[in-house]
C-alpha cells in the first residue's frame, strides 16, 4: 500500500519525536516501505551542527540507527533555510514531491486555540499535498 514514508525529524528535539519515529518504523516494517527522514536546518551554527553538511551527516547516521531492517536502505534529506521556523511547512511540502512520498508520519502538539489562526505543520502538509498524513500526538 505505502512505498515511501517521509518522517520529518528535528535532531534538536528527538525526545519529543519518540512516538512518531516508532510509528513510522512500525508502518515501514508492516508495509515493507522505504523510510526517508527529512530535516530542515540553517547555515548558521547550532547546538546540533555547525554546518548543513554536518547536520546531513548526523541525520544520515540517525536514519541508519533508527530505520527498521526491512530490506530498504533509509534515506535522509536535509533542506537549508534562512529561517527554519518560518519555512518548515514549505520545505516539508517540497520534500513530499522530491522524494515521492506517499505517506508522511509526523509528530504534532496538543491542540491549542492559536491553531485556529496559525495551523499546525501537519495540517498544512495535508492541505497542500495529495498524500496521506498521519499525525502522532506526544
Amino acid at each position: 500500500m505505502f512505498k515511501k514514508i517521509m518522517v520529518p525529524v528535528d535532531l534538536a528535539h528527538l525526545e519529543a519525536l519518540e512516538k512518531p519515529l516508532t510509528v513510522a518504523a512500525d508502518m515501514a516494517r508492516h508495509y515493507h516501505a522505504a523510510l526517508c527522514y527529512v530535516g530542515v536546518t540553517t547555515s548558521q551554527p547550532s547546538s546540533v551542527a555547525r554546518t548543513p553538511e554536518e547536520y546531513r551527516q548526523k541525520l544520515q547516521a540517525f536514519a541508519h540507527e533508527h530505520a527498521p531492517d526491512n530490506g530498504h536502505e533509509p534515506d535522509a534529506r536535509v533542506y537549508n533555510s534562512h529561517d527554519p521556523a518560518v519555512d518548515l511547512d514549505d520545505f516539508l511540502i517540497k520534500a513530499v514531491d522530491d522524494i515521492g512520498a506517499d505517506l508522511v508520519v509526523m509528530g504534532t502538539h496538543l491542540p491549542h486555540h492559536i491553531d485556529a489562526i496559525m495551523p499546525a505543520n501537519g495540517s498544512k502538509v495535508a492541505a497542500h499535498t495529495d498524500v496521506s498524513v498521519f499525525l502522532v500526538r506526544p
